[in-house]
């Protein structure tokens, strides 16, 4: 190893982060059945049961989506649903913060979720990019959580090993199929939690 070398900081982490109900609210469950004058559990009973899937995935464009928003095929405003969704938008508590720290700690950071199109939504009114890449959308990747390729997938597009990352999200699942391919994760509760296990992992000073 050459002097230089010994003297470089190691690299910073790699923190692939998760954005619905890790970073942002999802308002689906909210502001869609509030608009459509449904209960949450009208609203699963009656959505149709694919293209939800098929708009994250980037198969199918947006007025497609609404066209088969309702597994009978029932007419939706897409004006006001579209609407209601963008307004439900919102940091959850803690966390815009918890980036700000994170990009200051020297971390590189990029988006690891599902979601369509609609990314570009989010951009617009909460501005994530400040903090972060959206790299890994499932509507640019073409591929959902838990697939191991999203984790795999988002190593080799980096150009390192998935021990080189940590992953962070709200859901159970996710986090297991990272770690099962050899990445760590973190599993979101709260912002609050978060922060006391990156510090734990030297993620962010103490």
């Amino acid at each position: 190893m050459r002097a230089s070398d010994a003297s470089r900081p190691p690299p910073g982490p790699i923190v692939l982060i998760d954005v619905m109900d890790t970073l942002v609210a999802e308002p689906f469950f909210t502001a869609v059945p509030a608009a459509l004058g449904l209960t949450r559990e009208e609203l699963l009973a009656a959505k149709h049961p694919t293209s939800w899937i098929e708009f994250e995935l980037g198969r199918i464009e947006e007025a497609e989506y609404f066209r088969r928003f309702f597994r009978d095929g029932r007419a939706v405003d897409a004006a006001a649903l579209r609407g209601a969704i963008v307004a439900g938008y919102r940091w959850l508590p803690g966390m815009e913060a918890l980036l700000a720290d994170l990009c200051a700690a020297g971390a590189e950071l990029h988006a690891l979720s599902n979601y369509p199109d609609w990314w570009r939504l989010i951009e617009e009114r909460l501005r994530l990019s400040r903090y972060l890449r959206w790299t890994f959308v499932s509507c640019r990747t073409g591929v959902r959580k838990p697939d191991p390729e999203c984790f795999l997938g988002a190593a080799r597009a980096l150009g390192v090993p998935p021990a080189r990352c940590l992953f962070i999200d709200d859901r159970r699942a996710n986090v297991a199929a990272a770690e099962a391919v050899g990445m760590p994760a973190v599993l979101f509760t709260d912002a609050a939690s978060l922060r006391a296990a990156l510090v734990a992992r030297g993620v962010l000073p103490r």
